[in-house]
């Protein structure tokens, strides 16, 4: 892997982590403003339990993207960010919400791609090297 493919992996994972723990944290403790919080779940036409879900699903994976190894957890973990991320996107377009309310659901989706695509060999399930 190229010094290069490395700064943008981990770029790109740290905000990724960082986008997932605070909007995680957000929801779990539900915070009445701002993304994700328990207004826009309401806004969106979601059960507020599911804000619980989601900031538990959001720490785990924030975890298992950032600890060394066990390379199918982090499929899973990007998976997950990948449904969590594109269903948001989908919610805000359903309910005919502008762009700013889109984009930083968006902008932690380019975030997911960007670091899975360029994660090291040792954190894939079929290593190259």
């Amino acid at each position: 892997m190229s010094k290069r493919n490395k700064i943008i992996y981990w770029i790109a994972t740290i905000w990724l982590a960082l986008g997932m723990v605070a909007t995680g944290a957000g929801q779990l403790f539900k915070i009445k403003n701002g993304q994700g919080g328990a207004d826009m779940i309401s806004h969106l036409g979601y059960p507020q339990y599911l804000l619980m879900l989601l900031g538990v699903w959001k720490l785990l994976g924030a975890i298992a993207i950032l600890i060394p190894k066990y390379p199918l957890l982090k499929e899973w973990a990007y998976a997950g960010f990948f449904f969590i991320m594109s269903g948001a996107i989908v919610s805000h377009i359903a309910v005919k919400d502008s762009f700013v309310e889109i984009l930083p659901g968006t902008f932690l989706l380019i975030l997911t791609l960007i670091s899975w695509y360029f994660r090291p060999a040792n954190r894939k399930i079929i290593s190259t090297a």
